[in-house]
C-alpha cells in the first residue's frame, strides 16, 4: 500500500453522488466512486448544512484504498451567506457596496476556517 497522490475536490456536504465531476478525479486512480460518496456523505452530514460546498483532500493509495479529510466551506461562500446574498454583483462598483457583514460574522468565519490544517494562526 504505497501512496499515489492527493486529489482536491469541492463536493456538496451530505449530497455527494457518483457523477462526471467526481468520476473524472477518482476514475484514473481506480477508486470506487460509490464507496467514496457513501463514506463522504456519512462524514459530512453532521458537519455542515446539507448542500454546502466543502473542500475535500483525498489521499489515494496503490491498493485502490483512500482516506479523505473534509475541510471547511470556501471563504467566498461563507461571506456571501453572511451578507445574505445568493451571488455576487454582476458588475462590482468601488463607489457602492453590494452587501455588508458584521465584525461578529467575520469572527465566526475565522473560527470556522481555523479548523482547517495550515490555518491555526487565524
Amino acid at each position: 500500500m504505497s501512496f499515489l497522490r492527493h486529489v482536491k475536490l469541492r463536493v456538496p456536504s451530505g449530497a455527494a453522488r457518483p457523477g462526471p465531476a467526481i468520476g473524472q478525479a477518482l476514475g484514473p486512480l481506480g477508486i470506487n466512486m460509490a464507496e467514496f460518496c457513501k463514506q463522504f456523505n456519512e462524514a459530512s452530514e453532521n458537519l455542515y448544512e446539507k448542500g454546502t460546498p466543502v473542500g475535500v483532500k483525498l489521499s489515494a493509495f496503490s491498493d485502490r484504498t483512500f482516506k479523505f479529510d473534509v475541510r471547511s466551506p470556501p471563504t467566498s461562500y461563507l461571506i456571501l451567506k453572511a451578507a445574505g446574498m445568493e451571488k455576487g454583483p454582476a458588475q462590482p462598483s468601488p463607489e457602492r457596496a453590494s452587501g455588508y457583514i458584521t465584525p461578529e460574522a467575520v469572527y465566526e468565519i475565522a473560527k470556522m476556517k481555523q479548523k482547517d490544517e495550515m490555518r491555526w494562526h487565524l
